[in-house]
């Protein structure tokens, strides 16, 4: 079944429900600043394996306590879609853990 971009409205809609999280370069995106490198590293790892189980990967960016996380939707023609807005609120859920804000 193929993927449908959302339309700007729904958008719009669902970034309303993710504090933190933006669209740039027609991507949805979100930085997390952590406590030391070694969190970072961790949260890199944890969110790895929520995409895989998934079957939708994101680029993620580590650096010395950040982890920068962008995603669209390559089956879609880079496209925003249902799939990128069911990865955020996953790693939205488990960043906490890792002292991430």
């Amino acid at each position: 079944m193929a993927v449908e971009p959302l339309s700007q409205k729904e958008i719009e809609d669902r970034l309303a429900e993710l504090p933190g999280w933006t669209v740039e370069d027609d991507r949805l995106t979100r930085t997390y600043r952590l406590g030391s490198h070694f969190a970072a590293t961790a949260l890199v790892v944890h969110i790895a394996q929520v995409q895989e189980a998934l079957n939708h990967h994101s680029d993620l960016t580590l650096g010395y306590n950040t982890v920068r996380l962008a995603v669209n939707t390559h089956s879609a023609g880079g496209a925003l879609t249902d799939m990128d807005f069911s990865l955020a609120p996953k790693v939205e859920d488990l960043a906490p853990g890792h002292g991430a804000s």
